[in-house]
């Protein structure tokens, strides 16, 4: 699967919650892959699971890959 939109998780908060950019919007903030696949879902990218998330060459992960969530 390769997204028709860019999509940028960004470092973990002070409280270990990360933005997720789908496009050029935010679409909320993440404290699971769980969470990162649903607001894709929400931003138009229909069918994305959790498993995606953490396997995606798609997702650019900006301080720490998908299994980091500790500031």
């Amino acid at each position: 699967m390769t997204p028709a939109l860019p999509v940028v998780i960004y470092p973990p908060a002070a409280d270990g919650g990360r933005r997720v950019r789908a496009g050029d919007r935010f679409v909320g903030m993440a404290y699971t892959l769980l969470d990162v696949a649903e607001f894709l879902n929400r931003a138009g990218m229909e069918g994305v699971e959790a498993s995606d998330v953490a396997a995606a060459e798609w997702i650019e992960w900006r301080g720490g890959g998908p299994r980091v969530w500790e500031p």
